[in-house]
């Protein structure tokens, strides 16, 4: 047999041969080889020169390699336009003072330019010189935009500012920068000082001096704050929480009871204590405040108009044309110390997103620790339980479908199953002395985790069920053999060796999860949360509560603010804020997978 197959190739390579030789082609020594090789191949003559592309893999390769590498140019080119807008965002920037034709000035952060095609009405207003410039160019004329700021003189942030429209550009160190707690930014000059009576004018004061009367004004504001958000709060809370007791026992025992009336001096008595605290409290920010009044800091823009305000409300201020290298670093630092430990202000354009992150990063954990189980529970009865057959085929097609379905239908069926049917019993049963204030007929946090939950763990199922399936048949017969139950076989042997590919679904599900916005929309997100759900309040974490989330975040400030143009910054920061925390988490799952997949190598994706 093996003669015969030797005596059939070479044969068919003498046959090759002479099919050549009749066609007019003399296989030379170079020549034969190939042939050969391709007659092997194909069991047909192909002429090298006519060959078909389909035949031959490199244009293929190219194509694929090409098109990998179009993909990977986009993702990496999305990422840098992210990063390095939000990199620079927080970097002091000079502030120009730009003389117009017209005799005003202007003064300003510049931004942006472009290039844009003045209106016919304009054009005919320039001099000739100027428009024969521009019909030179095309029709098109250069343009800058500045940030001025000022919102409560000016009515706008940023202004438009054409090259033919400018006499001269300066940069005077005398022009600061003020970030206020309200209005936004402020651009100008110092007028006056005045402290507790004492008025420093602005061109004898000094950086030093200011920024450190500065410093003590915002801690007092700081002492108000906490005095009225928590100390205050708290109070608020306990008094609450009295009158919702005595509301109970209305409600189980009635208002003419032996028990109302006690519960009635009792909450008497505990109320007076707590309007005393409270009182106390009160007067202690109001003279606070009293005190904070005195300082007040005059500002001066550019056109000369005066605005007086408290010191207290100035929250950073640096003269943004006499910064060196390290006054602008240290500057770009605070920014991002208050971006990541602040709360939002100036309608989330300004400010820090703290809530924020705290609200995305609770809820995705909370989202995982629903859809771990749930996943991971209906893969072990689809894969190790279940008669396989139609039931369980049309079981696993409706689980990929739910893939599919759109995210805001999730946050309608989470709305109406969980907020308005589960919520509204909870309260029904559990808070009876609340209504009609609803505590769970409302969005919260708890019920945006479990719709996202619901929205992936498809993803969850169908990664465990491949990594249960990884495991190897031998390894659960060689555990039933060994005397262990099903269940004992799964728990110690099959699980243990799943667990990478299990987590592997749960990754998928965090990237999913966490860059939702659509149904948190309708199950619990707000623009700013006064409260985080989780506090020092018993019982500490409160899952009934409102959240705010990165993600609507970015929608709120680049599409609800309003200055679209003021937010765009924040937008692209928040951007890779929201990313950075993805990877991250990710990260965190990717390496405990990686130290399973070691440490059961045999296991697994």
């Amino acid at each position: 047999m093996a003669m015969m197959g030797k005596d059939s190739d070479v044969g068919r390579g003498t046959r090759g041969e002479c099919m050549l030789s009749g066609a007019g082609l003399e296989p030379g020594p170079e020549q034969a080889r190939p042939a050969s090789r391709a007659i092997a191949r194909t069991g047909r003559v192909v002429r090298q020169d006519t060959a078909d592309l389909t035949a031959i893999g490199e244009p293929f390769l190219w194509g694929l390699g090409g098109a990998l590498a179009m993909g990977i140019l986009l993702i990496a080119s999305f990422l840098f336009l992210i990063f390095y807008n939000g990199a620079v965002t927080f970097w002091p920037q000079p502030i120009a003072v730009v003389s117009l034709t017209d005799g005003s000035q202007l003064a300003g952060e510049p931004t942006r330019d472009a290039v844009y095609s003045p209106q016919a009405g304009v054009l005919k207003g320039l001099p000739e010189a100027v428009r024969t410039g521009i019909e030179e160019n095309g029709g098109l004329a250069h343009r800058v935009l500045y940030r001025i700021g000022n919102y409560d003189l000016y009515h706008e942030d940023f202004r438009w500012v054409s090259d033919f429209e400018i006499d001269s550009i300066s940069y005077p160190k005398s022009m600061y920068l003020f970030e206020r707690q309200e209005w936004g930014r402020f651009v100008g000059e110092i007028a006056a000082l005045n402290l507790d009576g004492e008025v420093i004018a602005g061109e004898t004061l000094s950086f030093d001096q200011a920024e450190k009367a500065q410093r003590l004004a915002r801690e007092r504001f700081a002492e108000i704050r906490h005095i009225e958000r928590h100390a205050i709060g708290k109070i608020n809370h306990q008094m609450e929480s009295e009158r919702l007791r005595l509301r109970r026992v209305e409600l189980s025992a009635g208002r003419d009871s032996a028990d109302y009336a006690r519960v009635a001096a009792e909450v008497e008595v505990k109320l007076a204590e707590l309007q005393l605290a409270y009182q106390a409290l009160a007067d202690r920010a109001r003279e606070i405040r009293e005190r904070d009044l005195r300082d007040t800091l005059t500002l001066r823009e550019i056109g000369g108009r005066e605005k007086t305000l408290a010191l207290s409300q100035i929250v950073r201020f640096y003269p943004a044309n006499a910064l060196d290298l390290g006054d602008k670093l240290d500057i770009y630092l605070s920014r991002w110390g208050e971006f990541l430990t602040a709360e939002p202000r100036e309608a989330n354009t300004e400010g820090g997103i703290l809530p924020a992150i705290f609200g995305t990063v609770a809820m995705t954990l909370l989202m995982v620790v629903f859809t771990a189980p749930l996943g991971v529970i209906t893969a072990l009865y689809l894969r190790e339980y279940a008669k396989q057959g139609r039931l369980v085929s049309m079981v696993r097609i409706s689980v990929n479908n739910l893939a599919g379905v759109p995210s805001i239908v999730y946050g309608v069926f989470g709305l109406g199953f969980f907020a308005y049917t589960m919520g509204v019993s909870i309260d029904q049963l559990f808070f009876p002395e609340r209504l009609p204030n609803p505590t769970f007929g409302t969005g919260g946090i708890l019920w945006a985790s479990l719709t996202l939950a619901l929205l992936t763990v498809p993803v969850v199922i169908v990664a465990s069920e491949e990594a249960l399936a990884a495991v190897p048949r031998s390894m659960r017969e060689g555990s039933l053999a060994c005397g262990a139950s099903n269940w004992q076989t799964i728990w110690y042997v099959v699980l243990p060796r799943a667990l990478p590919g299990v987590i592997t679904g749960l990754i998928l599900a965090m990237a999913r999860g966490a860059g939702e916005v659509a149904p948190l929309m309708l199950v619990g997100v707000v623009k700013l949360a006064p409260e985080l759900p989780i506090d020092g309040v018993f019982p500490y974490i409160h899952l009934e509560r409102s959240f705010m989330h990165l993600g609507f975040h970015i929608f709120d400030v680049g599409f609800q603010s309003r200055n679209s143009e003021a937010g765009k910054p924040m937008v692209f920061v928040t951007t890779m804020l929201l990313l950075f925390l993805i990877v991250a988490m990710n990260a965190g799952a990717i390496y405990l997978r990686s130290r399973l997949r070691r440490k059961f190598a045999d296991g697994g994706l």
